[in-house]
């Protein structure tokens, strides 16, 4: 996500996503198992169900808030980021609701890029979970409309004393508006990031991805990353793949993160179909490592 990627990139990029998931409320948590051929035992060690009440905010002992608008985000998006209920919460109904909204609030009128009247929601695990390796899930119905950006992510934890991309970042899922139907999970490091960032994308064989639930899962091997659509595998890439002389930075902690972002260079701005509130809803986040 942290990186400026035209809209015309990434057509080269192979497949990802592809079944359907009908979410039936809070009882859409019972487990869901990604399977892959000669699949390990996996042990569950973060999960984030989301069925709390309507209203509730995330678990602070497990997510921050990341707050404010550009520069800080490198891609020339529109939205500002706050920790109020109105742009995270839980909808009473077993989903983490990040919702983009068009409105005002202090600190945003002299805003980089866009209009300066959208606010939307950012949260991560950063300095509150992290892990190397494993299997990293979540079932998300994203929002429909031109300029919107929906992802789950991951970055190296170790941002604060090395710089992007050489901290390493995997993009799990990432749709933009303009594409409805096709998602993309890429990886990012030193010398083949944005759009050299190997990876790959799935176009849904009908429908769009708002019309309903969607299970993105990316299982992380010391020297191999694999991605799944409700279980399908799309992608792989190995430590071998690199170009020559690149470094594999997939190799220490990561940790999550979960964003709506609005407009910027790879989806382009909102126009006048686009519908706020856009709410970008969470059934389930689960990590695994192996048994």
């Amino acid at each position: 996500m942290k990186k400026i990627r035209p809209a015309a990139v990434l057509l080269a990029a192979t497949a990802l996503l592809g079944a359907v998931l009908v979410h039936a409320g809070a009882a859409s948590n019972a487990s869901t198992t990604t399977t892959s051929a000669a699949a390990p035992a996996w042990k569950l060690t973060f999960s984030q169900e989301f069925n709390n009440a309507a209203g509730a905010r995330p678990d602070s002992t497990k997510w921050n808030y990341d707050l404010g608008g550009e520069p800080t985000w490198g891609n020339e998006e529109w939205q500002y980021y706050t920790n109020r209920p109105q742009n995270v919460q839980m909808d009473g109904k077993g989903n983490l609701v990040i919702s983009a909204r068009k409105e005002k609030l202090a600190g945003m009128a002299n805003c980089q890029f866009g209009t300066c009247d959208i606010t939307s929601g950012r949260i991560t695990t950063r300095n509150k979970f992290n892990q190397k390796y494993g299997k990293w899930e979540a079932r998300i119905k994203v929002p429909a409309g031109q300029g919107l950006w929906p992802a789950f992510w991951m970055m190296g934890n170790n941002d604060d004393v090395v710089d992007w991309p050489g901290n390493g970042e995997i993009d799990v899922m990432e749709i933009v508006g303009n594409e409805p139907s096709t998602t993309y999970g890429t990886a990012h490091g030193p010398g083949y990031s944005g759009e050299n960032g190997p990876g790959g994308s799935k176009t849904l064989a009908s429908g769009k991805f708002a019309d309903t639930y969607h299970t993105f899962t990316m299982e992380w091997w010391p020297s191999s990353i694999t991605w799944y659509l409700d279980g399908v595998k799309f992608k792989s890439i190995s430590k071998g793949g690199l170009p020559v002389g690149k470094q594999w930075v997939f190799d220490h902690n990561f940790y999550i993160l979960l964003n709506l972002a609005v407009g910027g260079t790879w989806p382009g701005p909102p126009n006048s179909a686009t519908k706020f509130p856009a709410n970008l809803l969470i059934d389930y986040v689960r990590v695994y490592t192996w048994a």
